[in-house]
C-alpha cells in the first residue's frame, strides 16, 4: 500500500491524500499505488500541499498504518504530549508509534 503525504500550505498541519482531497487524519488517506507521483505534482502545482511524498504503508481494520517510524509520529500529531495529538480522546493514540 503507497500514501501520499505532505504539509498543508496555509497551516502547516501534516496532511494524507483521501482519493479525493486532503484529510488531516491518516486513516482517511486512500491507497494512490503507482499514481502518487503524479498526483504529488499536480497538487504541489495546484499550491493545496506543501513538500508531497509517497511512503509505504500497511492496511489495519483502523485504517492505514504508515511503515517508517517517522510518518507514524507525523501522523500521531505532536509527540511532547499525548494530550495534544489529533485524537486526544483516544487512550490508544500513542501506543502504535513504536
Amino acid at each position: 500500500m503507497k500514501l501520499l503525504t505532505g504539509n498543508d500550505l496555509p497551516s502547516g498541519d501534516v496532511i494524507w491524500w483521501t482519493g479525493t482531497g486532503w484529510s488531516r487524519h491518516v486513516e482517511d488517506a486512500g491507497d494512490v499505488g503507482a499514481e502518487g507521483d503524479p498526483i504529488a505534482q499536480a497538487e504541489e502545482g495546484a499550491r493545496r500541499v506543501t513538500g508531497p511524498y509517497v511512503i509505504d504503508a500497511t492496511g489495519t481494520p483502523d485504517g492505514p498504518r504508515p511503515a517508517h517510524i517517522k510518518d507514524r509520529i507525523r501522523a500521531l500529531g505532536p509527540t511532547v504530549r499525548l494530550d495534544l495529538t489529533l485524537k486526544p480522546s483516544d487512550p490508544t493514540a500513542g501506543s502504535w508509534v513504536i
